[in-house]
């Protein structure tokens, strides 16, 4: 068949998640609010007429029509952009992906696919839940750049085994966060953490504002930037350091002199005497987790600090 879709766009969040719609070659398809378009997503945020998708038999286009809240790629603001497999659109507050088409789009018609996603909307509208996914699919660099390039105001909660993280965000800027509502870290330090996560769920609240004794100044830009550069640098030494709920001790007698330590040295030296505890040193650092484990390692191979045998 001629019209044989290639590729197709995967609701990876928003209320039309975990549908799917088939990109067939060769033709255009509409996507707006109005319902005697192509792809219809009825929601405030996206325009009567939003975007266009162009295909052709090798390549895949998205173009903005002019809509009041924009057509985002990648994170990217965009008026007219080239598709690859892998890309996410954000329109309104819907994340597709761009997929290989599989047997299911090969068979369904765009009025099929148009009713399963109308289905799927009713049934996340009576979920309440009007933004929604897991990280597996839209890793939390991605999906906050997303955020911030459309200006998304709201609560982002992140629900993973490490524990409950909260990200608040006025107009796309971070202004606040925390872990298992623990305000005794810092917010940087919080977000930084929860840029690690790799496995979970997350969801937008997009009507909470929340009073703070004192606002993240960074923009997001530059705190995505630095958690991405952090992570890459602790994912070199992760493998060298005792797990996090490893206690520490410090032997007896000393392997040195204290007065031939750093003022970072002391500190950790004193957080190990304090706390005890990987983790628990790591959450009372006044710096960074990388900058904590660095420390703590140097402090290891030089015997100040011991793994106390069970």
């Amino acid at each position: 068949m001629p019209d044989r879709p290639r590729y197709a766009l995967r609701f990876i969040s928003g209320k039309y998640q975990g549908g799917e719609f088939p990109i067939r070659m060769n033709r255009e398809i509409i996507i707006g609010r109005s319902s005697d378009l192509d792809m219809v997503l009825v929601e405030d945020m996206v325009s009567r007429r939003h975007a266009k998708l162009t295909s052709t038999d090798d390549e895949v286009y998205i173009q903005d029509l002019g809509s009041t809240n924009g057509t985002f790629v990648n994170g990217e603001k965009v008026s007219r952009s080239k598709l690859k497999e892998g890309d996410r659109i954000l329109v309104g507050t819907s994340i597709m992906k761009v997929v290989g088409a599989d047997e299911r789009s090969f068979s369904q018609t765009e009025a099929e696919a148009r009713r399963r996603l109308e289905a799927g909307a009713q049934r996340q509208s009576t979920a309440g839940r009007p933004m929604s996914g897991v990280i597996e699919e839209i890793p939390l660099p991605d999906l906050l750049q997303l955020l911030s390039t459309s200006r998304k105001s709201g609560v982002l909660t992140i629900a993973s085994t490490a524990g409950i993280g909260k990200i608040y965000l006025r107009k796309g800027q971070i202004y606040f966060a925390a872990i298992n509502d623990n305000f005794a870290i810092k917010p940087q330090k919080a977000i930084y953490r929860m840029l690690t996560w790799t496995t979970g769920t997350f969801e937008l609240e997009p009507s909470v504002e929340m009073q703070v004794m004192e606002e993240v100044q960074e923009s997001t830009e530059a705190l995505l930037m630095e958690g991405v550069r952090l992570l890459d640098e602790f994912r070199q030494i992760e493998a060298n350091l005792p797990s996090t709920d490893s206690p520490l001790a410090v032997p007896t007698p000393l392997a040195g002199k204290l007065r031939d330590l750093s003022p970072h040295e002391l500190d950790i030296f004193q957080l190990v005497l304090d706390h005890g505890q990987v983790q628990s040193i790591l959450d009372h650092y006044h710096g960074s987790d990388l900058e904590a484990a660095q420390t703590l390692l140097g402090l290891m191979r030089r015997e100040f600090i011991v793994v106390p045998y069970p």
